[in-house]
């Protein structure tokens, strides 16, 4: 395979998959380690990807982040379909960490009259909390419009104060080598904090998030439980030698 070739396998293979490893591309064009490694730094400096540990992802958009007005129209029955199924989850007399999201916002009808406690970061999910009768604790902090979310140390403050029985997480990315992402390092932060302080998390996922990397690492997938609409069946075997992993309609 000429050069021109590779570089042009390579980014259509980016442009599908979102991310590419340097093992694949090998085994993929038969060339050398050594050659895949140039090909991806003409790449880089053509701005065309940008280079990670083992491999490649496509440039900028790994910090790209959709108000929640624009995420919560997407997906939308997917996303119901897992809120349900997550809900089924909860205890009750459970304490519940609701991560700020539009697939968390989704779960608060199937929680009524569970008697739970609920803590959250999100804004968006008081008014419905507070219309199903469940007793909410909201963190305050800095307040993020983009996502209706608060951050930052008041609200890492804040956090440190609970425990949970139960924690369920957005995320904007979730792959098996970079584990489950988002835009933002504050709300990555908070996140994983959340998750430390529960007995059980889990991250819930329509099924756009797979192989989608964001610019924030919250965790490897082995720290939460995956519950999803749908997965291929390869990679939900490659995922389930990672995670426990819930499709909602199982």
């Amino acid at each position: 395979m000429l050069t021109n070739e590779r570089h042009a396998y390579i980014l259509k293979k980016l442009e599908k998959k979102q991310t590419v490893k340097i093992q694949e591309l090998v085994d993929e064009t038969s060339a050398s380690e050594s050659t895949i490694r140039r090909d991806l730094t003409e790449l880089e400096n053509q701005q065309k990807l940008e280079r990670v540990f083992g491999g490649a992802i496509l440039p900028g958009r790994n910090l790209i982040e959709q108000s929640v007005t624009d995420k919560s129209t997407q997906n939308l029955n997917e996303k119901i379909q897992v809120a349900r199924a997550a809900a089924e989850l909860v205890k009750t007399g459970d304490s519940v960490f609701l991560d700020a999201g539009t697939t968390t916002f989704q779960m608060v009808p199937f929680l009524k009259n569970k008697d739970l406690v609920v803590v959250t970061n999100g804004l968006t999910l008081l008014d419905t909390l507070n219309e199903y009768g469940i007793t909410t604790y909201l963190t305050g902090g800095l307040f993020k419009p983009k996502t209706s979310a608060f951050v930052g140390s008041q609200t890492i403050q804040a956090l440190k104060n609970y425990r949970f029985d139960i924690c369920f997480l957005g995320v904007n990315g979730l792959h098996e080598e970079y584990g489950y992402t988002t835009p933002d390092p504050e709300e990555a932060a908070i996140k994983l904090l959340a998750s430390s302080l529960s007995r059980k998390t889990f991250v819930l996922a329509d099924h756009s998030k797979i192989n989608q990397v964001s610019f924030a690492k919250i965790m490897d997938l082995e720290n939460a439980i995956l519950i999803i609409d749908s997965m291929p069946t390869e990679k939900l075997d490659a995922y389930r030698k990672k995670t426990s992993v819930k499709v909602a309609h199982e």
